[in-house]
């Protein structure tokens, strides 16, 4: 198991009213489960930056030092994921929402379309990273994020670059 707890927060709005099963949330819970990382909640909030951004200090509150998004990421008119992300974020990390684009493009030439973001919340020390919605983008996805979340992590308590 891993040293540092992880959060998945859904954005949608209608998985938030119940008229659509949230499906990539539990698939990001399982798979970062299966990679040794626990976690210590998930939610469900809709569209929107305000709710992101509250949903993100929530996951961080808890504990959680991983936090993953689902959903929002696109150019529809309610997809504000990664502007409300970035309110809490202190630094960008832009390889790791980069490198999200790239290996989900093999699944669909869609994926160029994420407008995603990840980056770090000081001084607290937590990664956030958004994914798309799609069940897809997370099981592509994730395997990227677990790659180098214990690293993020451990550089933002001091730890060697090694």
């Amino acid at each position: 198991m891993s040293s540092f707890l992880a959060y998945v927060i859904t954005v949608s709005d209608r998985s938030a009213a119940g008229e659509r099963e949230d499906r990539g949330g539990p698939l990001a819970v399982r798979l970062l489960d299966e990679a040794g990382i626990a976690s210590s909640g998930s939610e469900i909030v809709p569209d929107g930056a305000d709710s992101v951004e509250e949903a993100v200090r929530r996951a961080i509150a808890t504990g959680a030092r991983l936090v993953v998004t689902t959903g929002g990421t696109g150019v529809g008119p309610r997809d504000r994921t990664p502007e409300g992300t970035e309110r809490v974020l202190t630094r960008s990390v832009p390889g790791i929402a980069d490198e999200l684009r790239r290996v989900g493009v093999a699944d669909t030439p869609l994926s160029v379309l994420s407008r995603g973001v990840a980056g770090v919340v000081e001084p607290e020390g937590a990664l956030v990273v958004n994914l798309p919605g799609s069940t897809g983008a997370v099981a592509s996805g994730i395997p990227v994020i677990v790659s180098v979340a214990a690293h993020v992590i451990d550089q933002m308590k001091g730890g060697d670059h090694s």
